[in-house]
């Protein structure tokens, strides 16, 4: 039986049992990793022997065909020998291709692997992640034009404020997610390869390789670069690329954490006021003793996973603080955790908030019965305007709604009953010129100003050219959530 569940015996990472896809998953597994060194070493080998050093087609074809038969048990071995990662898999790749054993790793040192693979998983990480964050602005516009004039009451405070619309509010949302698109987009866009640098970036032990030829160094550089599809590399480096890298690209995700946990924040003050809830499955239980309920759970774990997200920024930026000269080590732990926890959160809040925006529900009468409460007190300047209008004393006139506002609020606030404002104006003969008026004055859509055509506006100008940009990638199918 222990045999059976050895699974359940060692800490597994949540983010891999329950929460990110498994497309990003993968992108930081060991499979992909040490596959990714031993494609590097090929792509090194290649660009040295068409730069004239002795290496062999046979060597290059030897390498080929043992990418992905990675054996883990081996390098752990060898690992545990060496105390170094990089030479326990050059040994066991050097094992299984003995003709190619002695040029692998050729003039490279363990940054050559290290950090390219790295910024090869940051590139393919940050395509994975941009057309799902732009699959949810997408959804998200459908949304918001669906509602963009229906009246909602607005908050300032966190108290009842001036109208606005359900689609209006959603296009603040859309916005904050638009600006996260952009810093991820220039973060991809501003991405370069290390390229081959050597020990400390000056490129000696290439320089010695070619024989003191510094245009073939040089040339060595792009060729690589090329070949790893990157179309520019840093052209100063030390022993490793610049870690303000990885604070720059750890910086947008946590500041697309902020974004997702206000949004999500706000939807779960929407649902405890029943104006709008996430999706709820018809086998979905709210909670183990209260039945009834309904929790926003996506939205909550949307928060967890966005507050983890936010803290990771710190851990990027004092680990390019502590960097010494030309490196220190204690990066490489820190960040093997950093990097793949704020790209595995970022998804996973991704994938979360694309099904709830999929599946967002609106309940108008709950948002006009919760307008009714609070329109009256909010229309009183508007009454008192037409009052004037039809021949009365603006003094006068707002003495009167004085009065009858706090007689209608201490309705409201002392004795728990509905705010029966409107019915003391129609009641009082004061205000008998323009009874037939009160209709068209309390019509919320009047209070909304141009919030309607605003959304309409935002989306034409500024949605729909970045869901354009993405073309079919754009991730528009809602996957299935894990528990």
């Amino acid at each position: 039986m222990a045999e059976l569940n050895s699974e359940f015996r060692g800490y597994r990472s949540p983010l891999s049992t329950r929460y990110a896809s498994k497309e990003m998953q993968y992108l930081f597994s060991d499979q992909h990793k040490f596959s990714t060194w031993r494609k590097l070493w090929i792509l090194l080998a290649k660009a040295e022997k068409a730069l004239g050093l002795d290496i062999t087609d046979a060597q290059i074809r030897e390498m080929e065909g043992h990418v992905e038969d990675i054996d883990f048990k081996a390098a752990a071995a060898e690992e545990a020998l060496t105390r170094h990662d990089v030479m326990a898999h050059v040994h066991v790749f050097a094992k299984q291709c003995p003709l190619a054993a002695p040029i692998i790793h050729l003039g490279a040192t363990s940054c050559f692997v290290g950090d390219n693979t790295d910024l090869l998983i940051l590139k393919e990480a940050l395509d994975q992640l941009l057309p799902k964050l732009v699959g949810v602005i997408k959804q998200l516009s459908h949304f918001a034009m669906q509602y963009r004039d229906l009246p909602t009451l607005g908050f300032t405070h966190l108290q009842p404020a001036q109208l606005t619309t359900v689609g209006k509010r959603c296009s603040l949302w859309i916005q904050d997610l638009l600006m996260d698109e952009r810093a991820l987009r220039m973060c991809r866009d501003n991405l370069r390869f290390r390229g081959v640098k050597g020990t400390t970036g000056t490129q000696a032990s290439f320089l010695q390789l070619f024989a003191g030829d510094g245009a073939k160094v040089r040339q060595l550089d792009q060729t690589v670069t090329k070949l790893a599809g990157f179309d520019r590399y840093y052209a100063v480096t030390g022993q490793t690329y610049s870690r303000k890298v990885d604070l720059e690209i750890v910086s947008a995700l946590a500041s697309l954490g902020a974004t997702v946990h206000k949004m999500c924040s706000d939807l779960r003050l929407l649902a405890s006021r029943k104006e709008l809830e996430e999706p709820f499955e018809q086998t979905q239980i709210g909670s183990s003793a209260m039945p009834y309920k309904r929790n926003p759970m996506r939205s909550e774990r949307c928060c967890a996973l966005a507050r983890h997200l936010i803290t990771l920024q710190a851990n990027a930026a004092n680990t390019l603080a502590v960097q010494w000269l030309e490196r220190t080590l204690d990066d490489s732990a820190n960040r093997r955790l950093t990097l793949s926890e704020a790209f595995l959160s970022a998804d996973a809040c991704l994938l979360t908030l694309l099904n709830i925006s999929q599946g967002l529900v609106v309940y108008p009468k709950v948002i006009e019965r919760n307008i009714a409460q609070e329109l009256p007190f909010m229309s009183t300047e508007n009454v008192i305007m037409a009052m004037v209008k039809a021949g009365g004393d603006r003094q006068v006139c707002h003495e009167k709604i004085r009065v009858l506002s706090h007689e209608a609020g201490a309705q409201v606030k002392q004795h728990g009953k509905d705010n029966d404002l409107v019915e003391r104006i129609r009641a009082d003969p004061y205000f008998a010129p323009i009874i037939g008026q009160l209709s068209s004055i309390l019509d919320p859509k009047t209070f909304t100003g141009r919030a309607a055509d605003q959304v309409v506006e935002f989306v034409d100008e500024e949605v729909n050219p970045i869901v354009a940009l993405y073309g079919d990638k754009v991730v528009t199918k809602s996957a299935q959530l894990n528990i």
